[in-house]
């Protein structure tokens, strides 16, 4: 469920079920994001430009903003990007489709045991999930004509995260691990090729729902 936290310039979006406890909020902008108080958002505190900055600054998109004012709101970034997580999930930031849904950032699970599937919601750290976030690319680098369009995030029931548009993978160094228009990761936390599928979920048994 989500809750808006509504100001005079600005209005923001909390969606539990996204958050991955990345606590940018509240180590950014204190003032406004302090999960001892009730209510925790205080959007009057500071200005809605630094409200808004600090927002696209969460990787999961559990938070989200929309401006009151003369302002535009958050827009894609003209690249689709995945970066992969050390021992977490992948960092999505662009023109996302997920759950059919239009977003700007996610955090998709790979660890196989999140109960908010697609999306990550920490259980990574009590599984003990481990995963380099530098993987040995692919080995393939093709950008497709428009490397901003629509990115598709298809969750394939007890399978893999079809990822269906323009797409740059790095590593957590920024280093390009895969570049192209269709890829399958991982999402059991099985395969032995992460962040790519290569599989594993059929012998892990791994049961999930598909879109």
């Amino acid at each position: 469920m989500t809750k808006t936290y509504t100001g005079k310039d600005i209005e923001i979006a909390f969606d539990m079920k996204r958050c991955i406890h990345a606590r940018n909020c509240f180590l950014k902008l204190p003032q406004v994001f302090d999960p001892e108080k009730r209510p925790w958002v205080s959007p009057d505190v500071a200005s809605a430009d630094e409200i808004a900055a600090m927002v696209r600054t969460c990787p999961s998109g559990a938070l989200t903003y929309r401006r009151l004012d003369s302002i535009a709101d958050e827009a894609a970034p003209g690249h689709n990007r995945a970066m992969v997580l050390e021992n977490g999930p992948l960092a999505l930031h662009g023109n996302l489709s997920v759950d059919n849904k239009p977003m700007v950032r996610a955090t998709i699970c790979r660890c196989g045991q999140t109960n908010t599937p697609p999306f990550c919601d920490h259980s990574h750290v009590d599984a003990g999930f481990t995963a380099t976030n530098e993987p040995e690319p692919s080995g393939k680098d093709a950008a497709g004509d428009d490397p901003g369009g629509e990115l598709a995030i298809i969750a394939r029931e007890n399978g893999s995260i079809e990822a269906k548009g323009a797409l740059e993978i790095t590593g957590g160094s920024g280093k390009r691990v895969h570049r192209g228009t269709r890829a399958f990761l991982c999402r059991c936390g099985a395969s032995k090729n992460k962040p790519f599928c290569d599989g594993s979920h059929k012998a892990a048994g791994f049961e999930v729902p598909g879109d």
